[in-house]
């Protein structure tokens, strides 16, 4: 008990320079859960890929449609369970800083392969009955106060003009990476829009979505798909939904591995700071060990003291961090658009290597100095002068 007392009263003897060290290691730890979560959430999207789920998208690039008439074939694969098929949208809902997916779908077809989206029986059968009804994410119902019966207007871009969709159902995520920030409305409303306005854009889709019954034969099964449609005006290039997000991701590769990077360099920040508060606490009290030493404390002694002192530091600066950063990203996800980042969330694997980091931190900055003190002759103490 005398050990942890004496840990205390040292930590606190230069009270300014303890509190900066804390108040900088804090700081550090908030910055580095802000980043990491940034890095982790922009990869939630591979987290909620199902692995029974293929996309086939046009082989030259996504931006280009598939015919519809495709379904009908991809279905014919054998180990194909489901197929339906989506279109991006765009759109301008209120004003161009609102961004969030909308997309046209099959309504007969489109639920049953993302059961991870849930609506009541009733909510499903008015989407599938009223043609220019749509279903949003409840992220999306909550950030715009939105409920069922309103009515969204969004302005054309990629397909000009006015577009009205009443909402009749508000889908709700099954589990936590699921994305809830979405609009989905029915494809038929689009294509016949199409036919009247832009002869020539209707009977296209963007990409097909295929439900296959074992994850196992996806390659083989991507394989078949892309031969049906070889040297056609529209070939296809199959690959699983993990594959496919993962082509969105390395888009921004770059800076997301430039923001990991920094993330862990914080982490060698707070090293240095805690470092050289130890190596000052510890070049202090020289004459200390040396009178500790004659009064007959051994070497696990001095290593309790210096080691207890630098951990001490680093978990109350750790803990404080914490304690700040939950709410902290609690409250940007509450301002960002849901549209950039459906899931914002403080991950459990951000938590543990943040605690993790302070411990490891708070050994690593003692090394030294218990090396020197356990080094320093008792007579070499005595003659030191700070």
């Amino acid at each position: 008990m005398k050990v942890f007392k004496l840990i205390f009263k040292n930590a606190l003897r230069h009270k300014l320079r303890t509190i900066l060290t804390v108040l900088g290691i804090a700081v550090a730890v908030i910055a580095f859960g802000i980043l990491r979560t940034v890095v982790t959430s922009w990869s939630a999207g591979l987290e909620a890929s199902a692995a029974n789920r293929l996309i086939a998208r046009q082989a030259i690039s996504f931006i280009f449609p598939l015919p519809y008439t495709y379904g009908a074939k991809i279905s014919s694969v054998p180990g194909v369970e489901e197929v339906t098929y989506a279109n991006w949208f765009g759109g301008v809902y209120i004003d161009k800083n609102n961004f969030f997916s909308r997309i046209a779908v099959d309504p007969e077809t489109f639920f049953t392969v993302y059961p991870e989206y849930i609506l009541t029986k009733q909510e499903m059968e008015t989407f599938k009955r009223e043609r220019n009804s749509c279903v949003i994410g409840s992220k999306i119902a909550k950030q715009y106060n939105l409920k069922v019966g309103d009515v969204m207007t969004l302005e054309g871009d990629i397909y000009p003009g006015e577009w009205q969709f009443t909402i009749r159902g508000i889908y709700q995520p099954k589990e936590k990476s699921t994305d809830a920030s979405q609009m989905f409305f029915q494809w038929d409303y689009l294509n016949e829009r199409m036919k009247q306005e832009m002869s020539g854009r209707d009977g296209n889709v963007g990409w097909y979505i295929i439900k296959i019954s074992n994850s196992a034969n996806s390659a083989e099964i991507s394989t078949k798909i892309d031969a049906l449609f070889k040297n056609s005006n529209a070939e296809t290039k199959t690959e699983t939904e993990r594959a496919f997000t993962q082509g969105f991701i390395a888009s921004s590769g770059a800076i997301i591995t430039a923001m990991d990077f920094m993330s862990f360099v914080i982490v060698g920040i707070i090293m240095l700071v805690l470092g050289n508060t130890m190596i000052m606490a510890a070049r202090e009290r020289t004459r200390e060990y040396a009178v500790m030493k004659t009064l007959g404390f051994s070497a696990k002694h001095i290593i309790g003291l210096i080691l207890g002192e630098s951990l001490f530091v680093s978990m109350l600066g750790g803990a404080l961090g914490l304690f700040f950063v939950i709410p902290i990203v609690a409250s940007f996800e509450e301002v960002i658009p849901k549209g950039f980042f459906p899931v914002f969330r403080l991950e459990e694997t951000t938590i543990i290597m943040a605690i993790s980091a302070a411990i490891l931190i708070g050994v690593a900055s003692a090394v030294f100095p218990i090396i020197r003190a356990l080094k320093t002759k008792i007579v070499d103490g005595f003659r030191f002068v700070g």
